[in-house]
C-alpha cells in the first residue's frame, strides 16, 4: 500500500466522515449495583485498614490505648474499694483508741483514788494500833490529822480524823468548828478571818461528831475572789460545852 492511500484510510477513519462507533454494555444493571457495593467495601476496607496502619506508623495505637484505658478503670475501682475499705478501718481503730483512751482515763482515775484510799487505810491502821497500844490511858479527845487542798480558785477541800484515847463508854457528839485566816493574793487585800459553819451554814452536816474511838470528817469551804487561806484552826466541841475540847492548827 502506497503512503498516500494509507492516509486517505486514516483520513477516513478518525474525520468527520468517519463510521459512527456504537458502545453497549453486556452486563443487566443488578451486576452493575453489586460491583458498586463492592468497590465501596473494598475503597472503605482500604480507607480503615490504611487508618489504623496509619496511626501504628504515627506512634498512636487506638487499640492499646483502649486496653491501656480498660486497665486503668480497673485499677481505679480497685483503689477505690481499697480506699474505702482503709477509711473504715481507720474509723473503727479511732473508735478504739478513743475507747483505750478513755479506759487509760478512768485506770488512771481509780488508780489514783485507790492509793488515796491506800494511803488514808494505812494512816488509820497506824491510829488503831496506836490507839489500842494507849488503851489503859485516861479518855481524851485528840485532832490526829487536818489536810487542807485546793480544789478551785475559790475553793477548798478539808479532812481531818478525830480520836478518843482510852477505853469510852459511851458515844462523844458534839461538833467541829473551823477558823481560817485568809490573805489577798499578792498582798492585795487586807486580811480576814473566816469562820464555819456560822459563815456558811452548808457545812454544818459535814462537821457533827457522833462516834466512840474515832470519825474521819470531810467537806469543802469557799473563799472570797481574790484571796487564799494561810492558816486553818480546828477545834472539837462537846455538846452543851463552850470550851474546845481538841484544838489543832495547820499553816497552808
Amino acid at each position: 500500500m502506497t503512503p498516500t492511500a494509507l492516509w486517505r484510510r486514516v483520513r477516513r477513519q478518525f474525520s468527520i466522515d468517519a463510521p459512527r462507533m456504537a458502545v453497549r454494555s453486556h452486563l443487566p444493571w443488578p451486576w452493575k449495583a453489586v460491583l458498586g457495593v463492592a468497590l465501596l467495601v473494598v475503597i472503605g476496607g482500604m480507607w480503615w485498614w490504611g487508618f489504623d496502619f496509619g496511626q501504628i506508623f504515627g506512634g498512636f495505637n487506638r487499640k492499646e490505648v483502649e486496653a491501656r484505658i480498660v486497665a486503668l478503670e480497673d485499677e481505679v475501682g480497685r483503689l477505690r474499694a481499697e480506699s474505702a475499705e482503709l477509711r473504715t478501718r481507720a474509723s473503727q481503730l479511732d473508735s478504739e483508741l478513743a475507747m483505750s483512751r478513755g479506759a487509760q482515763a478512768t485506770l488512771t482515775k481509780q488508780a489514783g483514788e485507790l492509793q488515796g484510799e491506800n494511803s488514808q487505810l494505812k494512816e488509820e491502821v497506824v491510829f488503831l494500833q496506836q490507839l489500842f497500844a494507849d488503851a489503859n490511858k485516861q479518855p481524851g479527845v485528840a485532832i490526829q490529822r487536818v489536810a487542807i487542798e485546793r480544789e478551785r480558785p475559790e475553793a477548798y477541800r478539808f479532812s481531818l480524823l478525830v480520836v478518843r484515847g482510852g477505853k469510852p463508854k459511851d458515844d462523844f457528839v458534839g461538833h467541829l468548828t473551823l477558823q481560817v485566816a485568809l490573805q489577798g493574793e499578792g498582798g492585795t487585800a487586807r486580811p480576814a478571818t473566816l469562820l464555819l459553819p456560822d459563815e456558811q451554814p452548808g457545812s454544818a452536816p459535814a462537821m457533827k461528831l457522833n462516834f466512840k474511838y474515832y470519825q474521819r470528817i470531810e467537806g469543802t469551804f469557799e473563799v472570797p475572789k481574790g484571796t487564799v487561806a494561810r492558816t486553818v484552826t480546828v477545834r472539837a466541841f462537846e455538846s452543851g460545852q463552850s470550851s474546845p475540847r481538841a484544838s489543832r492548827s495547820l499553816v497552808l
